[in-house]
C-alpha cells in the first residue's frame, strides 16, 4: 500500500521549495493549496462560498481571492467556515488522485494547514520545513508583495510553529537552499 508522507509548514517556511525539489526526484507530490484554487472555482464550490461570505466576494462571476483573503486571514472563524466547505472536496479529490499513484511505495501530501484541517491523521509521517520567523517574514513579503503587518497577521493565525514541530516526525531547517536538499536527501533514504 502506498503511504501517505505529509509535508507542512508555516507560510515562507519553503514548502514549495521543497515540494518542487521532490518532484525532481519524481516523487508524486500533491500540492493540496492549489488543488483547493481549483476546486475553489468550480461552480457548485463557489455557490456555497458565497453563501457563507456573501455576493461582494465575487468579481466577474469568480471568487477575489485577495477580498476572501481579508476576510478569513483577520478572522479565525471565517477561516473555520470556509475550510469546512473546501477541505472535504480538497480531501475526495485527493483521495481519487492517490488510487492514480498506487504504484509508488509512496507519495507526498503538501499542506499548510495539514494540522488544522485533520489531513495529518491520513498521514504514514510528516515533515515539517521551518525557517527563523524574520527569515519567514522578509520571503512572504518579497513572494507576496505584502506589507509586514499582513504577514504577521497570517503567522498568527496558523497553529504555532511548537504545536507543528511536536505533531511532526521529521524536521528539515530551511535556510541554505544547499543544506535544505541535503536534509531532504538524507530524508529520502529513511523513507525507501
Amino acid at each position: 500500500m502506498t503511504k501517505i508522507i505529509g509535508l507542512t509548514g508555516g507560510i515562507g517556511s519553503g514548502k514549495t521549495t521543497v515540494a518542487k525539489y521532490l518532484i525532481g526526484k519524481n516523487i508524486p507530490v500533491y500540492i493540496a493549496d492549489d488543488e483547493a484554487k481549483k476546486i475553489t472555482n468550480s461552480k457548485r464550490v463557489t455557490s456555497k462560498i458565497v453563501e457563507v461570505f456573501g455576493i461582494e466576494i465575487l468579481e466577474n462571476g469568480k471568487i477575489n481571492r485577495e477580498a476572501l483573503a481579508k476576510i478569513v486571514f483577520s478572522n479565525k472563524e471565517k477561516l473555520a467556515q470556509l475550510n469546512s466547505i473546501i477541505h472535504p472536496e480538497v480531501k475526495k479529490h485527493f483521495e481519487k488522485w492517490l488510487i492514480s499513484k498506487s504504484s509508488y511505495d509512496f507519495v507526498v501530501k503538501e499542506s499548510a494547514i495539514l494540522f488544522e484541517s485533520g489531513s495529518y491523521l491520513d498521514c504514514d509521517a510528516i515533515i515539517l520545513v521551518t525557517a527563523p520567523l524574520e527569515i519567514r517574514i522578509e520571503r512572504t513579503m518579497l513572494r507576496d508583495k505584502s506589507d509586514r503587518e499582513t504577514v504577521l497577521q497570517r503567522i498568527n493565525n496558523q497553529m504555532s510553529e511548537e504545536e507543528k514541530r511536536a505533531k511532526s516526525h521529521f524536521i528539515i531547517q530551511n535556510i541554505s537552499l544547499q543544506e535544505t536538499y541535503y536534509q531532504i536527501n538524507e530524508l529520502l533514504k529513511k523513507l525507501k
